[in-house]
């Protein structure tokens, strides 16, 4: 009897005004760091109308930007994708020493700041002073100030979410239907295909999104291994920074809310079509 009087007192302690008090502070919180700044970067860039937009779409530089921030968001997004999903079964379905170790490594770059990827990234692979540019460039290879190495500077960045998105999932739907796979003769990719692949897809699709999210949107570690070189090597959040800084005002609100629009996008789709069961 006390037990139920003491839970009766937690449930109406729940739905008494401190949970409206509490929504109403979260709900506050959010607004002001993310919903009324993100409002203001889409008025300031519609302020002349569609002028700013039209401005930077028929800039060949900025489309090169874009495209070139596109394409390696989408090629960091297929290697964090691979990558993540590997490396989430090897962390959740197998036992070895240093598991700890590499699952407290996969939380590094979220840790560090980005500047500090780029720098270690010239420090190994940088033409004349690092460890392996010399060599790579003696091959034909350049990586710092190229693509191949904003595109290591991205995948780094990106390296968890996608992880983090999927071993829970992994961890909660347990390992008994993949084993009755395998004891009626399926081989490891059949087993994967058919029995692990469905039941974490909307955790790979969200770890997808916000890897995409994390890589549109990449400045710091992109910034130091780019070189910032016009229409080779500026990704679109240079291009922002250049236009801001050059007093482009008008230019820079339109380019930052295209590289906004495609990531708040993609989260919203994928919220709207994932079954509600699964949510």
């Amino acid at each position: 009897m006390a037990d139920r009087t003491a839970a009766a007192k937690v449930r109406a302690g729940r739905q008494g005004p401190g949970r409206y008090v509490l929504r109403l502070v979260v709900t506050a919180y959010l607004f002001l760091l993310v919903a009324w700044p993100l409002y203001l970067v889409g008025r300031n860039a519609f302020e002349d109308g569609f002028t700013d937009l039209n401005a930077i779409l028929d800039d060949p530089d900025v489309v090169h930007a874009l495209k070139l921030t596109v394409g390696i968001a989408i090629t960091a997004v297929v290697i964090n994708t691979v990558f993540g999903v590997g490396i989430s079964m090897l962390i959740v379905r197998y036992d070895f020493p240093g598991k700890r170790l590499l699952n407290a490594l996969l939380d590094v770059p979220l840790s560090i700041s980005p500047i500090v990827v780029g720098l270690s990234l010239v420090l190994v692979y940088g033409g004349r002073d690092g460890w392996f540019g010399p060599t790579l460039e003696a091959m034909g290879f350049q990586i710092i100030f190229a693509v191949p190495g904003m595109v290591m500077a991205t995948v780094f960045v990106a390296l968890p979410l996608v992880i983090r998105e999927v071993v829970p999932v992994l961890e909660e739907i347990g390992d008994e239907q993949e084993q009755a796979a395998r004891s009626l003769g399926a081989n490891a990719f059949q087993t994967f295909r058919r029995i692990t692949l469905p039941a974490i897809k909307w955790g790979v699709t969200y770890g997808v999104v916000l890897s995409l999210a994390r890589s549109l949107g990449e400045f710091g570690a992109v910034k130091v291994v780019s070189g910032n070189v016009l229409g080779q090597t500026r990704t679109a959040t240079l291009v922002v920074e250049e236009k801001y800084l050059n007093f482009d005002r008008g230019g820079a609100y339109a380019t930052a809310f295209l590289l906004a629009l495609v990531a708040v996008a993609a989260i919203i789709v994928v919220s709207v079509i994932r079954p509600k069961d699964n949510r």
